[in-house]
């Protein structure tokens, strides 16, 4: 059993050199780059990996070009600003050994936000397909949150997936910006109505369930900050598509 191990990038040369060094378990590493202006290229090539370079197609689009160009059908897809944890690794090498007994297995993952690792809030174990046979399954998703859809057997593996996310909120309010924007668009193309419910009752509903249902008190500042960014996150989501929507015209 081989697997290719594939990256979508955007100027993630903070990133890159971390998530390829944990592939370890993979037989080649194929990057799809989508025009960085920063040095995500030149570090990727240098260790090994095969990089593509095509125009932004959404993220969906690009993943399956990268699942596409891949060598093997067995694909192992993650985001530059993740990467493999030793025991994840070291589970990969068991399926490996032994031979899948599914067609693609989720992964659950551990983010790191602002400096800490969150086991709350609703963010762990946030399971998702990562390990695929290409042949069973494919990427969707026009616009945000992509997702990977199988008409296979799934598994489910043990071990942690490391999600490096924000460390500091200026960072985090640059990344809201960018996906609510192509959330605002999603709600706009699938023609769904906008209420004052969604502006005034989501956000503070999103607060307390991430918050206190999900236990993110015990996730600390990070956990209360993780809230309140959820909160904003769906009140921007839901303001801009309004203002976006022919219907206001």
């Amino acid at each position: 059993m081989k697997i290719s191990a594939t990256i979508i990038t955007y100027n993630e040369e903070r990133n890159i050199s971390r998530v390829i060094e944990s592939l370890r378990c993979a037989d080649e590493v194929v990057v799809v780059d989508s025009g960085s202006t920063d040095r995500t290229v030149e570090l990727a090539s240098k260790l090994g990996a095969r990089v593509l370079e095509s125009p932004w197609r959404g993220y969906a689009g690009q993943k399956n070009l990268a699942s596409e160009h891949a060598s093997h059908d067995w694909i192992l897809s993650l985001d530059a600003d993740e990467a493999l944890s030793e025991a994840l690794e070291g589970e990969i090498w068991q399926i490996k050994k032994n031979g899948a007994d599914c067609d693609a297995y989720t992964v659950p993952r551990l983010a790191q936000y602002l400096g800490r690792w969150i086991l709350h809030s609703g963010w762990h174990p946030d399971r998702k397909i990562r390990l695929f046979d290409r042949n069973k399954a494919r990427w969707i998703g026009d616009y945000v949150h992509e997702s990977v859809v199988t008409n296979g057997r799934v598994g489910h593996l043990r071990e942690n997936l490391l999600h490096f996310t924000c460390d500091s909120l200026s960072e985090h309010l640059k990344t809201m910006d960018r996906y609510t924007t192509l959330a605002a668009e999603q709600i706009v193309d699938q023609r769904k109505k906008i209420g004052w419910s969604q502006l005034l009752l989501d956000p503070p509903w999103t607060f307390l369930r991430s918050y206190v249902l999900h236990r993110g008190f015990l996730d600390g500042t990070e956990g209360l900050a993780i809230a309140y960014m959820a909160a904003l996150y769906n009140f921007l989501k839901y303001t801009k598509a309004k203002y976006m929507s022919p219907r206001r015209d």
